[in-house]
């Protein structure tokens, strides 16, 4: 694995029997991910982009090829270090947001590190930093069903970032939203890529940007 990748990706393939007939999610694909970079991936419904996604966050193994995630091979993996990746190391943040709905939005955003033993007063800390680094300290209060779409999908992406994860997957962030708040949560997750911070609970410090294309279930572009 080359220096300074975070990913590196073989070959992959993920294959699915589906009533008798064999459909490739996933195929072939072969791809190279910098500490740093934000990547998008751009294609339509059915061509792999959700599979991709959790094949690189260590949510299924390959059918076939390799996925390396700072040099190790994902799919050699046992379950419980899977699992540790999972809490540590990725973010997730999903289209219909997957809040609590009788939980506060600091208290969603908490949830995140219950399992990381992180004493009640640095919780609380932590959640309400990245409530602020969203724009929704003042809300922070107010559950679920209080908020806009925009409003909960910050939420989500601070809870993705509390557990200073070092690398954030996005599947259709924007999804359930319009474009002007689709377009925001957007220019957010950019945002937070950039920030130059190596101290702070933050996605990737600076790298470049680029767009990869998926067409039924293989890398286009």
């Amino acid at each position: 694995m080359r220096d300074g990748q975070l990913y590196e990706v073989k070959g992959a393939s993920k294959v699915f029997s589906k009533g008798g007939t064999e459909v490739r999610a996933v195929d072939n694909v072969s791809l190279s991910i910098a500490a740093g970079e934000f990547v998008a991936l751009e294609g339509p419904s059915g061509s792999g982009k959700t599979t991709l996604l959790q094949l690189l966050g260590a949510l299924d193994r390959p059918s076939n090829g390799s996925v390396f995630f700072e040099g190790r091979d994902l799919a050699t993996l046992r379950d419980n270090d899977l699992a540790e990746l999972r809490l540590r190391a990725f973010g997730f943040v999903f289209q219909h947001f997957n809040l609590i709905p009788t939980l506060t939005a600091v208290q969603n955003v908490e949830v995140a590190l219950a399992p990381l033993g992180v004493p009640r007063s640095e919780l609380r800390e932590r959640s309400h930093g990245l409530l602020s680094e969203v724009g929704l300290d003042e809300r922070a209060s107010h559950l679920p069903s209080q908020l806009s779409g925009g409003e909960q999908q910050r939420v989500a992406i601070a809870r993705a970032l509390v557990v200073e994860p070092r690398v954030i997957l996005a599947d259709e962030p924007t999804g359930n939203l319009d474009t002007k708040t689709g377009s925001d949560v957007i220019d957010l997750l950019a945002g937070l890529a950039k920030l130059v911070d190596n101290t702070g609970p933050y996605l990737l410090p600076r790298g470049k940007s680029h767009m990869l294309k998926m067409t039924l279930g293989t890398r286009a572009a």
